[in-house]
């Protein structure tokens, strides 16, 4: 296969009328910015790189082997290139092991069922589990589902909603009448209020990303297993998140499987469920931090800080979430380490981990390293899909506005015209490994992509696999934030730390953002140094079975 493609995509070149090295249009006469482009567009190693990561190591669910297996990789890959690295652990997790997921439909039919377990649940222990079905009732109050409880005791219960279509809103949109989009409307909403809320059904526990505190419940009252389904607007999707159960399995099942199941329970058709599941809890195991850096020339205690998380949910691989986002880091660090192998300030990248448990690992990285955030110049950070960059801001810092104008003022056109720079903008949202930063005053810019579906389809679901990498948006990113590092390690001043008052703007209803970036209305720059603002929150070091 890998033949073929390389055979069709050496024909597609041949019949282009010019390299697409000559394609950009530039901005300065910086050589070290020709070669980047060059190294970048011409000679990517995106493909391979990803073809390892999603393939081979595939996801990277905290406290799991084949996280380890990937921060391993990690630093052999960088070490291959001369770039120092390290893994370096910052505490602990809940270890587990995924292995395959069987689970059918043997009553009243025959049935594979679309599913697997949720991150860190108990297998079956590779031994088959067949038994009846039962949906969690809504209850007048908690007492009322306690004297329920006996009724579910080994079986598999129903936790989610059944979705009365699993059709996307814009297949009904494109297709429907209007009466038929109508009546669709209304039972998905009367669906949502009659499943929605965190107290699930009247029985005083919530579901959160999985089963939550309801399934530790069902589990203690003996409880065969949970199924649940929290499907995406789209075809075939499967989000998968998380259990805290010791003993009772966790699945989650495609919409359509799981409504098939819902309905023949409802009806009193009598289905029942064979699983078999491999699985295995670890305790608690070692997480770690991937850090690499090219040491500074001139400045070795100022850095520049390229950052992405490198864990992800196991629904499937992990591609755009974050794998595209790691992908870029690495394939830029690469690039620097042939064009400018000689910083003017550190040149830093951090893989984190267990971002998607609230930030943990650059949380701790920023706890364990304050001579990184004290020295920061600036930190680029992405983390949301596939697609090219499109957008920034500088997080609520007017000078870092002034930066980032200049930075991308040397960039080749064909990215300037790509990239809307929203000015200083206000202190960005916890969303992602930056804010483990910008808490800290320190400048920590988000690199904003175009989404390809991304919340829809590959966002924590089984869909999120090598196939959805969109590899020319990939390589232009990395292309682009290599530039960035290198401008940013160039340049002669350090970016202020001095931020927007959002305090003082709030106090001011009529001041616009530009107003309080500039001073315009006359009152003076609303803005607090970053030691006056607050504390950033704490990491967690090992694990707690923490509900969301």
């Amino acid at each position: 296969m890998r033949n073929f493609l390389v055979l069709a995509l050496g024909a597609v070149l041949a019949a282009m009328p010019c390299s697409r090295a000559a394609a950009q249009t530039y901005t300065t006469n910086d050589p070290v910015i020709r070669r980047i482009w060059a190294l970048g567009m011409d000679s990517s190693e995106t493909e391979q790189l990803a073809q390892v990561l999603l393939d081979s190591i595939g996801p990277r669910l905290t406290g799991t082997p084949s996280q380890k297996a990937g921060n391993d990789w990690l630093v052999g890959t960088y070490t291959k290139w001369g770039i120092t690295a390290r893994n370096e652990k910052y505490g602990t997790w809940r270890g587990w092991r995924r292995g395959y997921s069987h689970i059918d439909l043997v009553s009243p039919r025959v049935r594979s069922l679309e599913g697997m377990m949720l991150g860190y649940s108990p297998g079956t222990g590779k031994k088959d589990l067949t038994t009846s079905t039962i949906i969690l009732p809504r209850f007048a109050d908690s007492t009322e589902f306690v004297k329920w409880l006996p009724n579910a005791r080994g079986k598999f219960v129903l936790v989610s909603a059944p979705q009365p279509t699993c059709r996307p809103s814009e297949n009904w949109d494109t297709n429907a009448t209007a009466e038929s989009k109508a009546r669709m409307d209304s039972l998905r909403n009367a669906v949502r209020q009659e499943w929605g809320g965190r107290d699930v059904r009247g029985t005083g526990y919530s579901l959160a990303l999985g089963t939550g505190d309801l399934g530790l419940r069902l589990e203690e009252a003996g409880v065969a297993g949970i199924l649940t389904s929290r499907p995406k607007d789209a075809w075939g999707t499967i989000e998968v998140f998380e259990t805290y159960n010791k003993k009772a399995p966790a699945v989650a099942l495609s919409c359509e499987d799981y409504g098939l199941v819902f309905r023949l329970t409802e009806n009193g058709q009598s289905p029942k469920i064979t699983m078999n599941l491999d699985a295995e809890l670890l305790g608690d195991v070692p997480v770690f931090n991937t850090v690499a850096e090219i040491r500074g020339s001139e400045k070795p205690d100022e850095y520049v800080l390229l950052s992405a998380h490198f864990d992800s949910w196991d629904g499937s691989s992990g591609a755009t979430d974050n794998g595209t986002g790691t992908l870029t880091m690495l394939e830029a660090m690469r690039i620097l380490k042939q064009v400018y192998p000689h910083p003017k300030r550190t040149i830093m990248v951090g893989h984190w981990s267990s971002e998607e448990q609230g930030l943990v690992g650059s949380r701790a990285f920023s706890e364990d390293h304050p001579e990184v955030v004290n020295g920061l110049q600036a930190l680029f950070n992405q983390d949301n899909g596939t697609g090219r960059i499109v957008r920034m801001n500088a997080s609520g810092l007017p000078d870092g506005s002034v930066h980032i104008t200049q930075w991308l003022d040397k960039v080749p056109l064909e990215f300037r015209s790509q990239v809307e720079f929203g000015g200083a903008g206000f202190p960005g949202g916890g969303g992602s490994d930056h804010a483990s930063f910008a808490c800290y005053g320190a400048p920590a810019f988000g690199l904003g992509a175009l989404p390809w579906d991304y919340s829809s389809y590959t966002w924590h679901t089984n869909r999120d696999t090598y196939d959805k990498i969109v590899f020319d948006d990939l390589k232009k990113n990395a292309t682009l934030t290599a530039m960035l590092a290198y401008l940013a390690s160039e340049d002669p001043t350090m970016v202020k730390r001095d931020r927007i008052d959002l305090a003082a703007v709030a106090s001011s209803p009529s001041m616009t953002q530009q107003e309080a970036e500039t001073g315009a209305n006359g009152a003076g720059r609303r803005f607090r140094p970053a030691t006056e603002w607050p504390a950033c929150q704490k990491a967690p070091r090992s694990t707690n079975p923490r509900l969301k």
